[in-house]
């Protein structure tokens, strides 16, 4: 595969990550203040908007761990590893990532539901449905990958034994 596409899914990935940072640098901080202010007046919600804001800190770690996993797949790719044991751990990373984020999203849920209760909003409740169901259908195409590129590795050491 030519260098360049993979640069390419290298530049991709950085600014996959660019907005989780951001979110986790500015945004989440912001929005933890105003529970805090709420906290103070004697709102019982910003408990629940604490523990929603803990849950995305803990999945940002499995989230960057993953595009960790994909720069070092897209590495095996370029040294021409991509049919290797190497590769298939990547992915079987990149799909515990993705099960792991899916599962404390979606231990978060009942969270999303008071608080689209409280907020009358019913679309928060969608919301938080999509950040369990986005990461499971990841680690779903990891999976299949991971299984594919394992059988094609099996097929092609069988061949080496053949010939």
């Amino acid at each position: 595969m030519k260098r360049s596409s993979t640069l390419f899914l290298r530049v991709a990935v950085i600014f996959i990550g660019i907005p989780v940072l951001a979110l986790c640098l500015f945004l989440l901080p912001q929005i933890a203040n105003e529970a805090n202010e709420a906290a103070q007046r004697g709102s019982d919600v910003a408990y629940v908007v604490y523990g929603i804001l803990m849950v995305m800190y803990v999945s940002a770690v499995p989230f960057y761990f993953a595009l960790y996993q994909s720069f070092n797949l897209l590495s095996y790719i370029d040294k021409n590893l991509a049919f290797s044991v190497l590769s298939v751990r990547a992915l079987k990373k990149i799909k515990n990532c993705a099960l792991i984020i899916s599962g404390l999203y979606l231990a978060a849920l009942p969270m999303v539901f008071v608080l689209a209760q409280v907020d009358d909003a019913p679309g928060l409740a969608l919301i938080g449905m999509v950040m369990i169901f986005a990461p499971l259908v990841i680690a779903v195409f990891a999976a299949v990958l991971q299984r594919l590129l394992q059988e094609a590795i099996e097929i092609k050491s069988e061949n080496d034994l053949i010939v």
